[in-house]
Parts: structure tokens; sequence; C-alpha cells
């Protein structure tokens, strides 16, 4: 075996190990008490236009979306979840995202389903005043070339752009849709919204907001009392933050992202349904002690 070789493996050790670490602590848990989004940094400076809505849908096209799906198999299998770029996303995603940004007082982001809108989101980007000028002629310039050149309507990839203020949804997964919700309820928060997203851009200091992210979506189905669709998040957004540390090491490490990726997803499923069970667990303890109490009552 050659050194190089070894070298690898050891490198693909530490980084399963650094998954293990970080996925129950820094991805998190569902934390408690949830806080509902009330310290908006104010964002005036582009309401949703009279009549518009805040949710779109593209136009149903099986044949692209039919390219999307099949170009989306990787991320199906890493996360081991069909729904993941399906580019078919149900009502009750669309409602799950709509609830939690109304709870959360997001009402200026735009939220687009499986669309392809580049004109719009130029529009979005010039208009985004919340975002100083030199960081939307720059960054932002470059987050709506990448829309426009390499469009997620066909290789997916659900996301939040700060600089124009839209999630894009591709995955028919109420726990990926509030993920990106949980971007949009961070960035809201931040005054110098431009150097923050240029800042966590940075590998490493990209895992922070996606901790964030993902404890949002967490904490957020745990306040609802959602406890079904909590297991699921576990299940899928503990394997997508390992996928985040993979993605954040694999610059450092020789050989493909794909193959860091599929090692380091391993440990996250392990610690994924574990929580999962663990919630499940409650849930059972909750209701066996309900039920006793109706007895002595």
């Amino acid at each position: 075996m050659s050194l190089r070789r070894v070298f690898f493996t050891q490198r693909q050790i530490l980084l399963v190990i650094a998954v293990f670490i970080l996925c129950p602590y820094v991805a998190g848990c569902a934390s408690t008490p949830y806080e509902y989004q009330t310290n908006l940094v104010p964002q005036t400076e582009m309401p949703l236009e009279e009549g518009e809505s805040q949710i779109e849908w593209g136009k149903q096209k099986r044949f692209l979306d039919g390219i999307g799906w099949v170009v989306g198999i990787p991320g199906k299998i890493l996360l081991w979840d069909r729904r993941i770029d399906n580019h078919r996303i149900s009502p009750e995603t669309e409602v799950a995202l709509a609830t939690y940004l109304e709870k959360n007082n997001l009402d200026q982001v735009k939220v687009r389903i499986n669309q392809y809108d580049p004109r719009g989101e130029w529009r979005r980007l010039r208009k985004n005043k919340s975002v100083s000028w030199g960081w939307r002629y720059t960054a932002g310039t470059l987050t709506a070339l990448h829309y426009t050149l390499l469009p997620g309507r066909i290789i997916g990839g659900d996301n939040y752009n700060p600089f124009t203020n839209t999630i894009s949804l591709y995955s028919d997964h109420a726990a990926v849709a509030l993920h990106e919700g949980g971007h949009a309820k961070d960035f809201s928060s931040r005054k110098y919204k431009g150097t923050y997203a240029v800042a966590t851009a940075l590998p490493v200091l990209s895992l922070w907001p996606e901790s964030i992210a993902t404890n949002d979506a967490l904490g957020y189905l745990r306040a609802e009392e959602n406890y079904a669709a909590e297991q699921e998040a576990y299940r899928v957004l503990y394997p997508a933050y390992a996928t985040y540390v993979a993605g954040a090491a694999s610059p450092l490490l020789p050989y493909g992202d794909i193959v860091i990726k599929a090692g380091a997803v391993i440990p996250g499923h392990i610690l994924g349904r574990w929580k999962a069970n663990e919630v499940k667990r409650e849930q059972l303890a909750r209701l066996s002690q309900s039920e006793n109490h109706q007895v002595y009552c």
C-alpha cells in the first residue's frame, strides 16, 4: 500500500471522527425553548410588489424535471431519501414552509418552488438594499450568474440566496424546506448581511450557518410538537450536515468530493437515526404518562 493511500485513509478516519463529534453538538438537537423571530433587522427596502405572491411555482415540465431527477440521484443516495431533488414538491411541503415563514415574520423572503426565473432573481439582486451595493455587485453577481448558468431546475440543490433573499426549493421534504427557512431567519437578524454571507462561505466557517439552520429547523418542529416530522428531520438533516463537514474538509483532502461525502455521511445516518429513535421514545413515554394520568383522574 502506498504512503499516499495510507495518508488518505488516516485523513478519512479523522474526518469520520470529526463528523461523530460535530453532528450531535454543532448540528445540534432540538433546542428549547424555541425562539420565534421577533428582532428582525429592518428590510423595508425590498417588500414584495403589490399582488406578488411570496411563493411561486415553476411550470410542470416532465422531460426537464425527469432530467433533474436523474441528475439528483447522488443526493438521493447520500441522504437515502428519494424525495431529495425530485422536482415534485407536494402542497404539504409548501404549507410547512409557508407556516414557518409566517410564524417567524419572514414576509419579505421569496420562495421559488422548482422554478427558473433568472430575470426575477437579477431584479431582486438589484432591489435588495439590505445588502450593500459593494457586496451585491461582486459576490451577489456571482450567485446570480450561478443561478442563471447552472439552473437548479436541472442540477437541483435546495438553497437560500441572501443576496436576493430567495429560497429555491427542489426537494419534497419539509425538513429540507425548514432548513432553508432557517438560513433566511439567520440572515434576517444580521446587520451586515453581505459580509456575513461572504465570510461564512469560506471553508470550515461555512459550517456555522449550517448548524444554525439545522438547529432552528429541529427546534421549530419540537416547539410545534410535530414529533413525526422531527424524527424525519433528524434522519435527513444529520447526514446532510455530515456532507457539509465533508465539503468543508474536501479542499484539504485528495481525491473527489463525492468520495469524501460518501464516507462521512455514514456516521451522520447512524447519529440521525439514533436521535430519531430517541424522539420516538420520548413521545411514547409522554403518551404513557398522559394515559396513566387519565386513569388516576
